[in-house]
């Protein structure tokens, strides 16, 4: 004798998204601007020490550089490094621009009827720049380094953007293109996804916990039925 077993609807799927480098193309743009504050202090710090920084909180990416070069800086030292960042990041914003697909990938999400939001280590200040970009009304979801006590590596900025959602984070899938959205996503018991749009390498966002990786959101959006996006009957 056999029984059918009656099992509850699968949670439909939910992403929250990371900004730069995941939908917008800034990750230079931060890392130069980043350079530029850092060159005002007179300290002089390679390029690509910094780019492996990029998604931390400028909290934690100033404590990093401290601790790498064994500088010291008192409090307001660090917060006009972050303003002369800030700064120096708008100074260049008419060269940012979506990255490929991105644009078109939030758009068929929100056509399907799936929910998002974006969850990023900026500041409002720069980060909400990037809605008019992306062709995104100004009351879009968006979780910003201001509205949660700690960013990436911990996982606030996604907690908050799944209960802006209302959906329980361990249905959530996190798509960035750093190690430490990926350590973020694992931390809030959300599926990580990567992009390689960031320049972190398919391994390194792999082994900080990415279940899948593309190349960028176009990729992604080729691919969505690999996350469970199914398209409507």
């Amino acid at each position: 004798m056999t029984t059918d077993l009656a099992y509850p609807e699968p949670p439909a799927p939910a992403f929250l998204f990371d900004l730069d480098g995941t939908l917008i193309d800034s990750v230079y743009q931060h890392v130069i601007a980043w350079r530029s504050a850092l060159a005002g202090l007179g300290i002089d710090l390679s390029v690509w020490r910094i780019h492996r920084r990029i998604g931390m909180s400028g909290g934690l990416f100033v404590t990093a550089l401290l601790r790498e070069t064994g500088l010291k800086l008192d409090q307001d030292q660090i917060d006009d490094l972050q303003r002369a960042h800030a700064a120096a990041y708008l100074e260049q914003i008419d060269s940012v621009r979506p990255l490929p697909g991105a644009v078109e990938l939030l758009a068929e999400l929100t056509a399907r009827g799936v929910p998002w939001a974006i969850a990023t280590s900026g500041y409002a200040a720069t980060a909400r720049s990037a809605l008019g970009m992306l062709g995104l009304p100004e009351d879009t979801l968006m979780v910003t380094r201001d509205r949660v006590r700690r960013a990436k590596p911990d996982p606030d900025l996604f907690l908050a953007g799944a209960s802006t959602l209302g959906i329980d984070p361990r249905y959530a899938m996190v798509v960035g293109d750093s190690v430490w959205d990926l350590l973020a996503a694992r931390r809030a018991g959300s599926l990580g996804v990567g992009l390689l749009s960031g320049g972190y390498g398919r391994e390194e966002l792999e082994r900080a916990g990415a279940f899948r990786v593309y190349a960028d959101p176009a990729d992604m959006l080729s691919r969505l039925d690999e996350l469970g996006v199914r398209t409507p009957l």
